[in-house]
């Protein structure tokens, strides 16, 4: 047993108890595999799984970069112990939870009216003051949100919260959706792409009904997608006894779609809510790291794919950091923790999947960028110009590279409309896979809690994603800021029950 760094968590039996406590951590390497470890004094030791290949951590870590500290988020809520003293990630994506009423009567979602007996359902303009707490952050706005639930499509005024978030700013706005409302209406899609909605994030748990009893929906969904050329992006659960194993199936289920599915987004299961009590045979069983689904790809594709095309998000930081010396505008920067996920982007070619890394030094790449930040001096940009003339081609075998791959316009492109804009134009020409691991109370790593750049508007503040669920903040915010179901009925004038429309297997 080796220890690879220091760092804090919280002890998951006090937290089952009511109690943020928190305590010493360590990351450990431990038959080739790294652990997280951690001992409360009146609880004792715990070790939960990190990353089940060594080695592909120690290659993600060499990426960890710190950002800038804000002063807007949220270290601690309630009169809880501050778990540490800044957040060092400004906000990449805003989530904004619209509802927590729900569709499926199946669904076990902690936060799911069906469940919690409460409904929590803010006004618009309730909505439009969480908007614009982080378009006012400083020293730049959240230009990117998803709108989530419970199932966002039950509200009514789905559309005028659309137009809301573009009024005052977002340029970049997903709805989060289980597709039952995509399915049944494809008037409802035209709908969301006339208000300029510009990505479906869309539950996906596999590709066959065992995995995923919504398949013929999704599929329906996709369809009407389609014919209203609306991009989406599936998102699997993926829990270890269940559908890890389709992970490469889901894969070759996106790119058999490319024409409309835009990206898959890999959620290892996180135990929050009611479910920290699961005893710890069962968390085990159903526990699920990055390698174990990188590892399913792998077997799907034999070569065409492999964990070596994997990258964490803080691995493009430096596009931001030249993008910004360059034109003195501030931009969006992914530093998030290495831990936090990884990603690839795969074209197709010749009728097969081609990695970005099979024809695109990406490593030298940002090499390269971090010493073009580094020039001073006068003429600066000019001398930044031309050594990207100069040097350009010298990263992508044109050879290999995909019709159509031309880096050098992907480059006027972000130095035009920012790092952002640059990335989404570039999504364009092929799949992104990535993946992100939402901690909860027994492998939380402080040090990554703090580098998050996910970050939830509530009515407490902005708040970091794994601490809205991770460690229960957004059930005591819903809490606060909701109203019983037998209140909301005689409000209303209507039933809960009646939003269970369908009814998943």
């Amino acid at each position: 047993m080796k220890e690879l760094e220091k760092t804090y968590s919280v002890c998951p039996i006090c937290f089952q108890e009511g109690k943020i406590q928190k305590i010493d951590a360590s990351i450990i390497e431990d038959d080739e595999k790294v652990w997280i470890t951690k001992v409360c004094q009146k609880h004792g030791s715990f070790k939960e799984i990190y990353f089940s290949d060594v080695n592909l951590y120690k290659r993600w870590m060499k990426f960890k970069v710190t950002g800038k500290p804000v002063s807007y988020v949220k270290t601690s809520l309630f009169n809880d112990p501050e778990l540490y003293t800044e957040h060092t990630s400004q906000t990449v994506l805003t989530n904004l939870v619209v509802t927590n009423r729900c569709n499926l009567k199946h669904n076990q979602d902690f936060l799911n009216a069906n469940t919690t007996g409460y409904v929590y359902e803010p006004s618009l303009d309730q909505l439009r003051d969480l908007m614009q707490q982080t378009r006012s952050e400083k020293p730049l706005g959240s230009k990117s949100i998803q709108i989530t639930g419970g199932e966002p499509t039950l509200r009514e005024d789905l559309f005028e919260i659309v137009r809301i978030a573009k009024k005052i700013g977002f340029s970049y706005v997903q709805i989060y959706t289980n597709g039952l409302k995509l399915a049944e209406s494809i008037d409802y899609c035209q709908r969301l792409k006339d208000e300029k909605v510009d990505t479906i994030y869309m539950s996906f748990d596999g590709v066959t009904e065992t995995t995923n009893p919504l398949i013929a929906q999704h599929k329906k969904a996709l369809e009407n997608l389609r014919k209203v050329n609306l991009n989406v992006v599936l998102v699997p659960v993926l829990i270890g006894n269940k559908n890890v194993h389709e992970s490469g199936k889901i894969v070759r289920f996106a790119l058999n779609n490319i024409d409309v599915i835009r990206g898959i987004h890999f959620q290892p299961i996180c135990f929050c809510g009611k479910n920290t009590k699961v005893k710890d045979d069962l968390r085990e069983s159903q526990r699920v790291d990055y390698v174990q689904m990188i590892d399913a790809i792998e077997k799907e594709f034999l070569g065409m794919i492999s964990r070596d095309d994997f990258y964490p998000v803080s691995f493009i930081f430096p596009i931001s950091r030249l993008i910004e010396a360059f034109t003195k505008d501030p931009q969006i920067e992914f530093t998030a923790h290495p831990g936090c996920g990884g990603s690839t982007f795969i074209f197709i070619e010749n009728g097969k999947p081609l990695p970005i890394t099979r024809f695109y030094d990406v490593e030298a790449y940002m090499t390269f960028l971090n010493e073009q930040t580094k020039k001073k001096g006068p003429l600066r940009k000019l001398r930044i110009a031309s050594a990207f003339i100069k040097n350009i081609n010298n990263f992508v075998d044109v050879e290999q590279a995909p019709q159509g791959f031309n880096l050098k316009q992907i480059l006027k492109e972000a130095a035009i409309g920012g790092s952002q804009y640059a990335l989404r134009k570039f999504h364009h020409q092929c799949i992104f896979i990535g993946s992100m691991w939402y901690q909860d109370a027994w492998n939380l790593n402080i040090d990554r809690l703090q580098r998050c750049v996910i970050h939830c508007a509530t009515f407490e503040g902005i708040v970091p994603f794994c601490s809205y669920t991770g460690l229960g903040y957004g059930k005591r915010i819903q809490e606060k800021y909701s109203i019983p179901v037998e209140e909301w009925e005689k409000k209303t004038g209507r039933r809960l029950e009646d939003d269970l429309r369908i009814l998943a297997k």
